[in-house]
């Protein structure tokens, strides 16, 4: 188990999206964050105590997280004199990135010698199995958006949150780090070999009652040309019986793309809906999430509005104004 509370390490994040994992546990799990640590240059801020390791420490902070996602998933160079210094100063390591912190020959070192220990999250633990299409018994949601980082982890745990104070019975699925880090639970989709990622969320989401939803946390994009095998895997694997699409309106173009502009969200809905109807022929596309957090009250009530107008499907920004609507949406599936 990873030890709490957390400092989250924002290293040198070049803008706030680069942090979005230190920010998911800061915005799902407050009471496990004692503060941040920010190197020079750093263009992300979690409104936290900003903390030297000696003076997190006195705090009580017991693990480091590393709280940036970069692209590929690298420990940067810079990092290392903060990571090591932590370990020497009793701290345990915990990461979500690609490149583990158990294949640093010098994180290893420190870490046997001071007794502390790395926690990689994004390693499979478990042989899973190719995927085989069998329907299985309860119901099953996923997030589906027109980019990366549009917020279908924050859409799934705020809507598990309103399904169950609704009474119904809910379960949030983690694939990714950040929701890993936040429930403690989950499958690193985006590490498990290509071949057995549909399997995996097959695994993860298992027969249940009939009347049991897990909300699946979606991953990727079927419009991003970088990672859109991990969306249809977690389509067919999950065989959703229902869909929610997910956007960001003041993106200009794709995270990391400069040459690809956005689809439109009729665009995912008919591409998403086609292939989780492959799986899942009942699936539907039930409402739609809007992340409105660079939009004022008035620019977000009025954006929502004019979507839901356009696809007649409930819409709302669910951290913004709560996920009620969509979880009365799923009521009706």
């Amino acid at each position: 188990m990873i030890q709490t509370p957390y400092l989250l390490f924002l290293g040198d994040a070049p803008d706030p999206l680069a942090a979005k994992v230190a920010q998911g546990i800061r915005d799902w799990r407050p009471e496990n964050c004692v503060g941040q640590l920010r190197m020079d240059g750093c263009k992300a801020d979690m409104k936290l105590p900003d903390m030297t390791l000696e003076e997190a420490k006195a705090a009580g902070a017991k693990t480091l997280v590393i709280g940036v996602a970069n692209r590929g998933g690298k420990i940067s160079a810079a990092w290392k004199k903060v990571l090591v210094q932590a370990l020497e100063e009793g701290f345990d390591l915990a990461s979500g990135l690609h490149n583990l912190l158990r294949n640093e020959a010098d994180l290893k070192a420190v870490a046997e010698a001071t007794g502390r220990t790395l926690h990689d999250v994004r390693v499979p633990v478990v042989e899973y199995p190719i995927a085989d299409g069998t329907k299985r018994k309860g119901k099953r949601v996923l997030a589906v958006g027109t980019d990366c980082s549009v917020g279908k982890m924050y859409t799934a745990l705020a809507l598990d949150k309103s399904m169950r104070e609704a009474g119904m019975k809910s379960t949030f699925r983690a694939t990714g780090q950040t929701g890993i880090l936040i429930t403690g639970d989950g499958v690193p989709l985006d590490a498990v070999i290509a071949d057995f990622m549909a399997g995996s969320i097959e695994w993860l989401s298992p027969d249940n009652d009939e009347d049991h939803w897990d909300v699946i946390e979606g991953q990727g994009s079927l419009f991003h040309v970088s990672f859109s095998g991990v969306t249809l895997a977690l389509i067919h694997g999950g065989q959703p019986d229902a869909l929610i699409l997910c956007h960001e309106p003041t993106r200009t173009h794709m995270r990391g793309l400069p040459g690809y502009a956005l689809p439109t969200l009729e665009q995912v809905r008919d591409a998403a809906l086609s292939m989780a109807q492959v799986a899942n022929p009942d699936c539907k596309v039930v409402g739609v999430s809007i992340n409105t957090q660079h939009m004022s009250e008035e620019e977000a009530a009025r954006y929502c509005a004019e979507t839901e107008a356009r696809l007649g499907l409930p819409t709302v920004d669910p951290f913004r104004h709560g996920a009620d609507r969509l979880a009365q949406a799923l009521a009706g599936v």
